[in-house]
């Protein structure tokens, strides 16, 4: 009776997730160039890529609730009041003993991302639960060590890691530097107060350095035995040295204790890029050499960053999956894409597999949608820098390394298409042509004093609801 009742409140109690605004990660002014040649090389790889998939899977599928945050202990997470916090938890610990995604079909999900026109993928290894999806030697708290242990495809990190390469894709591994399943982390002789360790670091080292052995023997693990790694994409920026807490840190709202919980990001990187060569290190919002991008959460920054940085934005409204999610319409995708990758970003977009291992039909429709957009507009995407003009009104510009300019009109959702489109500053040059994306065919232009105007073709208002035109021309100089 009380795993059903804390089930069903685990579910009615979902609004928590909007409360987790707190959580979101703004955009930062701070960046370090890394100076490994190595590093810089991958770094600028990524930065073509541009779309991207981020997968959190794990045992809060089983539930059908958002990640792991409802077992941290914070006033912003709802829980029904009725049920003990100990045995929140409890109930919450014994879903690794229920989650059995024996339909788990990871090429169906490398499929979906290649059809939508993304070029790498951040997977979950571990979330903050502490709960691997790899086959780690360092704790019993995983997926091979379940009812799933026996399933062939057993170690789910290897599988999706191949799934996604054979589609020519970027890996990227998403840890946790917090993990609350782990004694040595969250000790159990004391309460779990809040998302941070909860016993005095300063008091107890012998146990804070089993902690950062555990966590850099985990991420020796997963790039020394899962193949080319591109991306280490480590969450939970609170595990930090405690004199790199600034004013962002402190806007989530969240305790900071006294002592600094530092897992000597030195020592891992160097032996992550040992194992690794190149390997981008992504510590989110510990800013310096160990943030090779930076990655503002559901938000785009609202103007144009000339380093490196992606938008991690959910198609869904939740990371994970839920039932009766409602996911953005392709278009409003194409529309953060095209504005992200203006301003000099990536979109790295979230999906959450069923507790079967399944994405939905309405996930893969809605990402082949966007794939087919993709596919013949994408040189206005793909492998492009920002301009010094990179907006006007709902027109975003892209340069091409060739020096073409790509004008992206984005058009409004469930509206006639218009006859002609303007656009002040970048002018294409003149006698030159300007090229619609989807068709190849030259338009109708002029220069009307400082702007463009461009007539559009009849067949254009046959395209229907379509997200956005593409344009392609050689510009006058910057």
């Amino acid at each position: 009776m009380i795993r059903g009742s804390i089930l069903a409140s685990a579910i009615a109690f979902l609004g928590y997730t909007l409360s987790a605004a707190q959580e979101v990660h703004p955009t930062s002014s701070v960046y370090v160039w890394p100076d490994d040649p190595l590093v810089r090389e991958k770094l600028e790889k990524w930065r073509d890529l541009k779309f991207g998939m981020i997968i959190h899977w794990g045992i809060y599928a089983q539930a059908g609730i958002v990640e792991s945050w409802s077992i941290c202990s914070e006033d912003w997470i709802e829980r029904d009041s009725t049920i003990s916090y100990a045995d929140y938890k409890k109930w919450y610990w014994d879903l690794s003993k229920e989650f059995n995604p024996t339909k788990f079909n990871p090429e169906q999900w490398a499929k979906a991302a290649k059809d939508a026109g993304m070029r790498y993928v951040v997977f979950t290894t571990k979330h903050h639960d502490g709960f691997a999806m790899f086959d780690t030697k360092q704790s019993d708290f995983k997926i091979t060590n379940g009812p799933f242990g026996s399933h062939p495809k057993a170690d789910v990190a290897r599988y999706v890691f191949d799934a996604f390469r054979k589609e020519g894709m970027m890996i990227g591994a998403y840890f946790s530097k917090p993990d609350w399943h782990s004694e040595y982390y969250w000790w159990p002789k004391y309460a779990t107060a809040d998302r941070n360790n909860n016993y005095d670091i300063r008091r107890h080292p012998w146990r804070w350095n089993k902690f950062k052995e555990y966590t850099f023997n985990q991420i020796s693990e997963l790039t020394t035995g899962y193949g080319p790694i591109d991306i280490l994409w480590l969450d939970g920026g609170w595990v930090r040295p405690l004199e790199t807490v600034n004013d962002e840190v402190r806007r989530w709202g969240a305790r900071i204790p006294p002592w600094s919980q530092d897992i000597e990001m030195e020592k891992i990187a160097a032996m992550a890029r040992a194992n690794q060569p190149g390997l981008l290190i992504v510590d989110r919002t510990v800013h310096g050499r160990f943030e090779n991008y930076l990655t503002p959460e559901q938000s785009i920054p609202e103007q144009k960053i000339d380093y490196p940085w992606e938008s991690c934005i959910t198609l869904g409204h939740a990371w994970s999956y839920v039932p009766n999610d409602q996911f953005k319409s392709a278009t409003r995708v194409i529309h953060m894409l095209t504005e992200i990758v203006a301003k000099g970003g990536s979109l790295l977009l979230g999906v959450g597999p069923d507790p079967q291992g399944l994405l939905s039909d309405t996930q893969i429709n809605r990402l082949k949608e966007i794939g087919e957009w993709l596919k013949v507009n994408g040189s206005a995407i793909y492998g492009t820098r920002t301009t010094t003009h990179y907006r006007d009104g709902n027109i975003f510009f892209t340069k091409g390394k060739d020096g073409k300019l790509y004008a992206i009109v984005l058009l409004e959702e469930n509206a006639p298409i218009p006859t002609e489109v303007s656009w002040k500053y970048n002018l294409p040059s003149r006698g030159s042509s300007v090229a619609l994306l989807y068709n190849g065919k030259k338009v109708r232009w002029k220069r009307d004093g400082d702007q463009v105007r461009v007539t559009l073709p009849a067949d254009v208002q046959k395209l229907g609801n379509y997200p956005a035109l593409a344009f392609s021309f050689v510009p006058e100089s910057e």
